[in-house]
């Protein structure tokens, strides 16, 4: 049994999932060209008052779009402790 409403409201998350992908995969293509330069100057891996800054604009940008902004912080955050975990290991190598 087919319901097509339900079937173009999965299509549209599928393309929202999709165009999340790369969104996230282009990203990280910065933030390892960042991580590759701050290993390069010996700059720490972490930015603690850049990841605040980040943070705060995200919770702003969240409640803007009537997101919940504690959702949009532990997203962000989970992604930046992604970033410095690259930023580690580049700077390891």
């Amino acid at each position: 049994m087919s319901d097509d409403t339900l079937n173009r409201y999965r299509q549209s998350i599928d393309n929202i999932d999709a165009a999340l992908v790369y969104l996230l995969a282009e990203r990280f293509k910065v933030t390892q060209a960042v991580g590759r330069h701050k290993a390069e100057s010996g700059l720490p891996p972490a930015d603690p008052g850049r990841e605040g800054r980040q943070i705060e604009r995200l919770r702003k940008l969240a409640e803007d779009a009537d997101l919940d902004p504690e959702f949009s912080e532990k997203f962000l955050r989970f992604i930046i402790d992604e970033v410095i975990r690259h930023h580690e290991k580049l700077r390891e190598e």
